[in-house]
């Protein structure tokens, strides 16, 4: 099987990458400015509709795994015109391209709700806050009317025991910080389902490999506050906890909002896969492991 991978070299799309290669397949890792580190490196703007064409073409594959986009929640919501290009257009231009036997793949985010419930389902109705979500739900809309066979995943806080394009993640930041004894302030009023990119990739390659399509919610298995997070993974990392200090959404200067609780239901991805969503303290024990074993190399 022939997989090409969008934003090869981010937090998601690394190890995708590899999770795909582990397993024997061909993979076309594109990128935009940061070379990955597996596969085959392709040079990628997805938001240049010719270059999408000609890479498309060349290449033929057949999955794609569309990972790609402006994640950065505030510059979505300053700049509307890189957000559209990328998140949009950009996801456009590959189902365009993408040849009709083609399985695509396409990455949303629990931002597409509206934050007012919580633990949402795969069928509730989105209704995005932001410009980001936004951006996300005009990608779903367009993939799920491509007449493509398609898979919508919606994660949530992906983290993972790498920084990916020059970025680093919620977890590493956490680990950074407690680790030279930093104080930290962490939400007490912002749920999510935080997500570790190993165990989300092996959800994603196995619902490829098993031809899964529709939407499904692959995030972690609970409902969490950033700051009960951050206790868990002080916990599990053997840092002290009295680092971390209770703050709540309202003192926050963000440009745009952000849902209050947006963590999602993963029962029908439990019941469906065999690797099942993780709950915090299996996928944190699982990072401590990749971090000690990337010490070593």
């Amino acid at each position: 099987m022939k997989i090409l991978i969008t934003g090869a070299s981010g937090l998601l799309g690394s190890k995708l990458v590899q999770v795909a290669l582990s397993k024997g397949y061909e993979v076309f890792s594109c990128y935009k400015s940061n070379l990955p580190k597996g596969g085959t490196p392709v040079k990628l703007d997805i938001s240049n509709r010719d270059g999408v064409k000609k890479v498309l073409e060349n290449v033929s594959p057949d999955v794609i795994i569309h990972s790609a986009a402006i994640t950065n929640v505030d510059l979505c919501e300053s700049d509307h015109d890189i957000a559209y290009r990328v998140n949009v257009l950009g996801t456009k231009n590959l189902i365009d391209y993408a040849k009709r036997k083609c399985l695509f793949v396409y990455i949303s985010t629990d931002y597409v709700f509206d934050g007012e419930k919580g633990l949402y389902k795969e069928n509730d109705k989105p209704n995005p806050i932001n410009y980001y979500g936004y951006t996300k739900l005009e990608g779903e809309k367009l993939v799920a009317n491509s007449g493509l066979d398609y898979l919508i995943v919606r994660p949530s806080v992906i983290y993972g025991s790498r920084p990916a394009s020059g970025k680093i993640n919620f977890a590493l930041w956490l680990i950074e910080k407690l680790s030279k004894n930093d104080e930290v302030k962490l939400l007490t009023d912002q749920y999510v389902s935080p997500t570790l990119n190993t165990n989300l990739a092996n959800m994603v390659l196995e619902a490829v490999e098993r031809q899964l399509t529709g939407i499904f919610h692959m995030s972690g298995c609970e409902r969490i506050s950033r700051y009960n997070f951050g206790i868990k993974l002080a916990e599990v990392f053997s840092f002290d906890p009295e680092l971390i200090r209770e703050a709540n959404m309202s003192q926050m200067t963000w440009i745009a909002r952000r849902p209050r609780d947006s963590s999602l239901d993963v029962s029908k991805a439990s019941k469906v896969l065999k690797n099942k969503p993780l709950k915090v303290y299996e996928a944190l024990k699982i990072l401590r492991r990749e971090l000690e074993n990337a010490s070593r190399d």
